[in-house]
């Protein structure tokens, strides 16, 4: 049996922000979209987040990678409904940066409410969701679990609220995180100081 629950060090550590070069500064420009007045930090103001350190060992991936994050991040989604989906797939998915990280921009934005945050560790039949929610909680469930399928039900109720962007949007971001939990996981992306992770009793099981 081979215990599968952590790395203890990362298999990719983040390389150090005085390691970076003018390629990496150049990549990182991208994130001028992110920041307010669409202000690129400058290359003395290098970001420290682990998850960029590890993305700063590659530059030609930054590149292509960013402007799909950023579409994300602005899609056709409510801030509500795409911090929904990416908690509950981080959740399932044991992705614990990227629900840390997600946890406190919600509170921060004011996208969720910490009773929708730890409803989102329940599960669609959590009694605080309406039934609209309730069908957004259970998509990600079956999009990340079992065939990995949404019914014909869950699709309907999605249809229901929205649009045909709004679903593309909605099923590339439950996806993408999806895709962070089993590359984060593989990489040892490490929680940076303050991060508040998952409760103790919420770890990945043992592989054999």
């Amino acid at each position: 049996m081979t215990d599968t629950t952590a790395t203890t060090t990362p298999r990719v550590p983040p390389r150090p922000t005085d390691d970076w070069t003018a390629e990496v500064d150049e990549a990182f420009a991208v994130l001028r979209s992110h920041a307010p007045g669409g202000a690129a930090p400058a290359s003395t103001e290098r970001p420290k987040a682990n998850i960029l350190g590890i993305y700063a060992w590659h530059p030609d991936f930054i590149k292509g990678w960013m402007p799909f994050s950023n579409h994300l991040r602005r899609s056709t989604l409510s801030d509500r409904v795409r911090e929904i989906a990416i908690l509950r797939t981080t959740w399932l998915g044991y992705g614990e940066y990227e629900w840390a990280q997600h946890v406190w921009m919600s509170k921060a934005s004011g996208a969720l409410t910490e009773a929708e945050i730890a409803a989102l560790s329940e599960g669609p039949d959590a009694s605080l969701w309406s039934a609209p929610d309730a069908a957004l909680v259970r998509a990600v469930d079956e999009m990340v679990t079992g065939d990995r399928l949404a019914s014909d039900e869950t699709w309907a109720a999605l249809e229901a609220q929205f649009d045909r962007q709004q679903l593309i949007d909605f099923v590339f971001t439950i996806g993408t995180y999806d895709m962070h939990c089993v590359a984060f996981r593989n990489l040892g992306l490490e929680l940076e100081d303050g991060m508040a992770g998952f409760p103790a009793d919420h770890r990945p099981p043992a592989g054999s």
